[in-house]
Formats: C-alpha cells, structure tokens, sequence
C-alpha cells in the first residue's frame, strides 16, 4: 500500500501568498497572489491520545513558515516553487512525505487558474 494511503494527513488548504513568480519581464516587477495546498503524512494517533498540541504536526507554525519563505524568495516556475516547498517542509518538519500544489490563479485567460500538484517522499 502506498505510504500516503496507509496514513494519516495533516492538510492546509489555499494558503494565500504574495510572490515574484513568472518568466516574463513584467512577472519580474510584481508580486503576484499564489494558492498552496500541502497534504502532509502525519501520524496523528499520539497527539489525539494526549490531546495535545506538542504531539502534534503544527499546521499554524508550518504555514507560517512557507508563507515566509515563499513571500522572501523569488522563482520563474511554479514548478521550482513546489519542489523548494516540499524540500523544506520535508526537512524541517521531518515528515515522511507530502502532497504540494501551488496554483496561479488568472494565470491563463478563460482558466480559474493553472498549477502543478507534486508528492515527494523522505528517501
């Protein structure tokens, strides 16, 4: 069974940030509003048990913690944006694995938006 089915997720849902995200020389001068989801394996049977915050993953110090990195750097692709997010909650948070989905909404005219949606486990 796939390590993301046979566990628990901790998620958060269009998380709002603003960026320098885009390849064109306009995209390079404003900060534009990205959305991320981040699904993130999470066993969650020891901090139920104990009620408790300290055995859990903390999902309002993990947003703010990818709102800040996210807001203080710059990337051309949403793609790099994604890959930089799993690594660094990956590594900081010493989660198994995590589910990352970075939209830019008004992106493309007639679309809502247009993203990537990538899974990275620990090696």
């Amino acid at each position: 069974m796939d390590t993301q089915q046979a566990g628990d997720t901790t998620f958060l849902r269009e998380l709002k940030v603003e960026t320098i995200i885009g390849i064109g020389d306009w995209e390079r001068k404003i900060r534009q509003t990205v959305s991320i989801d981040l699904d993130m394996g999470a066993d969650i049977r020891r901090a139920a048990a104990a009620d408790s915050i300290d055995d859990a993953l903390n999902y309002k110090v993990v947003a703010k913690r990818v709102q800040q990195f996210v807001a203080d750097s710059e990337f051309r692709l949403v793609e790099t944006m994604a890959e930089k997010i799993a690594g660094l909650v990956l590594h900081e948070f010493g989660i198994p694995w995590i589910r990352v989905r970075v939209s830019k909404p008004g992106a493309i005219r007639g679309a809502k938006d247009v993203g990537v949606l990538i899974y990275r486990a620990k090696a």
